[in-house]
C-alpha cells in the first residue's frame, strides 16, 4: 500500500509527520509512504533519523495551503501545494491514501476539486470516533459539508454504520439522527425529511431516530449523523470540555492525595489516553475513491503513525466496496 503524507501539513509540521512515517513503515514492511513538501527539508530530517530504507520516498512540492488561509483561495495560489500534490497522487493511482494534519477545509477542497468521488456518493463527511459512556460512537459529518442535504445525510448513516462494522469493530450499529428533542417531528425540515430517507434505508432496522446532544457520550447510538456546522461545534465543544474536566478534576484530586500520587496520576494518564485523538489518529472522510484521513492539526508522532495505521486498516477491509454496495440499494441510487 502507497500512502501519500502531507508533511507539510500540521501546527508543528514536518518533524511529527517524518516521525510517524519512519515509525509506521518500521511496523509494516508492505508499506510505502510517499511524503509530500519540501524536498531539502525533507531529505535532511530523514538524514538526521537516520533512516534509509526504501519505504519512504520524497514527493517535492511548492507551499503549504496555511490554517489561516481561505481554503479554496489557497489552493487557487498554490496549485502545486502540498495537499494538492497528494490528492494528485491519488487521483492518478500513484497513492492508494492520502493522510494530513493540516487544514481541514484545504484537505477537503483539495478532494472536492478532484471530484473523486466514489460512485453513488453525493458528497463526502468525515467521521470522528469519540469514546462514550458504553464504548465507542461514530459522528459524521464534523465539518466536511457544513450545508448538508437531505439525501447526502441519509447517504452519512449509511456510510457510517459500514465503518463502524468494519474498523471500530461494532458488529450492529445502532444509528442515530442529531436533532434538538427526541421526539419526531423535531428540528428544521431538513432533518425532518433525512429521518424519512434513513428511514426508508438500508439501515432502517437499527434506525433509533432523532437522539440529543446529551446522548452523545451517553452511548445511546454507535452512529450519530448531523450536518457538518453541527457536528464542528459539537467535536470543538467536546474537545474544550474534555481538557477542563480532566485537567480540573487531576488538580483537585492530586491537592488532597498524599500517598501513592503515581498511582493516582497514572490513572488519569489512562483515561486521557483513552480520550485522546493522538491515539485514534485522523478521521476519514468517508465516500472518495481512496482513503483520506484527516488528523488534529496539532498532532504528534504518534498521531501520524495511528492515523497510517488506521488508513491502512481501512483500505485492507475494502471500507469502500461496501459502501458503494450499500448506497446502491438506497432508494434512487
Amino acid at each position: 500500500m502507497r500512502i501519500a503524507l502531507d508533511a507539510m501539513g500540521g501546527d508543528f509540521a514536518p518533524g511529527p509527520n517524518v516521525h510517524g512515517a519512519i515509525a509506521a513503515v518500521q511496523q509494516n514492511p508492505g508499506l510505502v509512504v510517499l511524503l509530500v513538501g519540501d524536498q531539502a527539508e525533507l531529505e535532511r530530517l530523514l538524514a538526521d533519523s537516520g533512516y534509509s530504507g526504501k519505504q519512504i520516498l520524497v514527493i517535492p512540492s511548492e507551499g503549504v495551503a496555511g490554517m489561516d488561509e481561505k481554503p479554496m483561495e489557497a489552493l487557487l495560489k498554490k496549485p502545486n501545494c502540498s495537499i494538492a500534490v497528494c490528492w494528485k497522487l491519488m487521483a492518478g493511482r500513484e497513492a492508494d491514501a492520502v493522510v494530513s494534519a493540516g487544514s481541514t477545509g484545504a484537505v477537503v477542497g483539495a478532494g472536492l476539486r478532484t471530484r473523486l468521488f466514489l460512485k453513488g456518493v453525493r458528497r463526502p463527511g468525515i467521521g470522528v470516533v469519540l469514546p462514550t459512556m458504553s464504548g465507542q460512537t461514530v459522528l459524521l459529518d464534523v465539518g466536511a459539508n457544513p450545508g448538508a442535504k437531505p439525501e447526502h445525510l441519509a447517504q452519512y448513516a449509511v456510510m457510517g454504520d459500514i465503518y463502524a462494522r468494519q474498523v471500530v469493530r461494532i458488529a450492529s450499529p445502532r444509528i442515530g439522527l442529531m436533532n434538538i428533542g427526541s421526539e419526531e417531528g423535531k428540528g428544521t425540515e431538513t432533518v425532518r425529511d433525512t429521518h424519512k430517507l434513513i428511514s426508508e434505508s438500508p439501515v432502517r432496522e437499527r434506525y433509533l431516530g432523532n437522539v440529543e446532544g446529551r446522548d452523545l457520550f451517553q452511548g445511546a447510538a454507535d452512529v450519530i449523523v448531523c450536518e457538518g456546522f453541527v457536528g464542528n461545534v459539537v467535536l470543538k465543544a467536546s474537545e474544550g470540555m474534555a481538557e477542563m474536566m480532566l485537567k480540573g478534576l487531576a488538580h483537585e484530586v492530586l491537592q488532597h492525595v498524599d500517598q501513592e500520587k503515581h498511582l493516582v496520576g497514572r490513572a488519569f494518564e489512562n483515561v486521557e489516553r483513552r480520550f485522546s485523538y493522538h491515539e485514534s489518529g485522523g478521521a476519514p472522510l468517508l465516500g472518495v475513491d481512496g482513503v483520506c484521513m484527516i488528523c488534529h492539526g496539532s498532532s504528534t508522532d504518534r498521531s501520524i503513525l495511528n492515523a497510517l495505521r488506521r488508513a491502512v486498516e481501512f483500505h485492507e477491509r475494502q471500507i469502500n466496496s461496501q459502501i458503494i454496495e450499500a448506497l446502491a440499494d438506497m432508494p434512487g441510487g
